[in-house]
């Protein structure tokens, strides 16, 4: 483990601004996005998809790090150009989705387990000498009646410890997200409540197993009402909620916080992150910066439709989402 080269790296991902594009969809996942736009289910649609994503003119000014799903990383131009070579030759730093997907979990009925440990060193190698350098490890917590769990929350608080540990050892940045779903009617009180719990949680086990917070990134939801919560805060409201909550279970080691979007629209998990930067940047001890997935990704999706002629269309709507929360992380108001 280069301890030095991890920490730049690190820093590289929050820095100027910039953060990261989520395109480590599963193929499932990609296919049911795919499918409600008429667009055809098969690896050379999701191959065609990825290269529009990171051929995109300028991306690598607004985007610093891409995380990538195993099927995408294999993946070349039609030229023969692997993808990794195409994201590095556009200033962006290559990182892999390494989980197998949140499973049902034994005992507990409602919750899920992330899955994927068992052969993780031997696959963390093999993506490093393709030219990944950070990964990415999702754990599910869901707010309903009687849960989370303290043995759902500790289970999988322990499995992101025991994957940030291997990444470092195998001189890969970890991303460690722990989701709190959005999902339910909970309040904006009960989200902030469960997240720190989680988030205490997950840090304790990462100092259990001697994960050096200066080589990870966290990427945490916001704290949010439930979707389906009468009650909707406000922009400034959920921006407060979500750092007074961060602020007293994140240490100030770790370089950067990158927020999922989780399912809120491009344009409110932009304002969101705008508002939080805006009111805290100055006595924040981390970047404030962003990991989204749909939230850059649908508009460009929507305009592509899998047709080849839409595609400079769809990367310029893809170009402006980047640019968004770009601007968004730099808090003007």
């Amino acid at each position: 483990m280069n301890i030095q080269k991890l920490i730049e790296t690190a820093k590289m991902l929050v820095a100027n601004n910039k953060g990261l594009l989520a395109m480590d969809e599963s193929n499932p996942t990609c296919n049911k996005r795919f499918a409600k736009l008429g667009i055809p289910q098969t690896e050379e649609a999701r191959r065609a998809y990825r290269e529009l994503i990171i051929t995109t003119p300028g991306l690598g000014e607004y985007i610093s790090g891409a995380i990538l799903y195993d099927e995408t990383i294999h993946q070349q131009t039609p030229d023969g150009t692997p993808f990794v070579q195409v994201i590095i030759n556009a200033g962006i730093i290559p990182g892999i989705k390494v989980d197998i997907g949140a499973k049902d979990m034994a005992g507990h009925p409602g919750e899920k387990i992330t899955e994927g440990l068992d052969g993780l060193r031997d696959r963390l190698k093999e993506y490093f000498q393709m030219g990944a350098r950070f990964a990415k490890w999702r754990a599910v917590i869901t707010i309903a009646d009687g849960i989370p769990s303290r043995g759902c929350i500790e289970a999988n608080a322990q499995a992101l410890a025991r994957y940030a540990a291997l990444c470092q050892e195998a001189g890969l940045v970890s991303i460690v997200e722990p989701e709190v779903l959005m999902d339910g009617v909970h309040s904006l009180s009960r989200c902030g409540e469960v997240t720190e719990e989680v988030l205490r949680t997950v840090f304790k086990q990462l100092y259990r197993q001697r994960v050096m917070l200066e080589g990870m990134i966290l990427k945490p939801n916001m704290v949010l009402p439930g979707l389906t919560c009468s009650q909707q805060e406000s922009v400034d409201e959920v921006a407060d909620a979500t750092v007074n909550c961060l602020l007293r279970a994140v240490p100030a080691a770790v370089p950067g916080i990158a927020f999922l979007s989780g399912g809120q629209s491009g344009e409110l998990a932009s304002a969101r992150l705008n508002a939080m930067n805006f009111r805290f940047k100055s006595r924040s001890p981390w970047a404030l910066a962003f990991s989204f997935a749909r939230a850059i990704q649908q508009p460009a999706l929507e305009i592509w439709q899998g047709k080849e002629a839409n595609v400079s269309t769809a990367q310029q709507a893809l170009l402006h989402r980047a640019k968004c929360n770009w601007a968004a992380r730099r808090g003007e108001g």
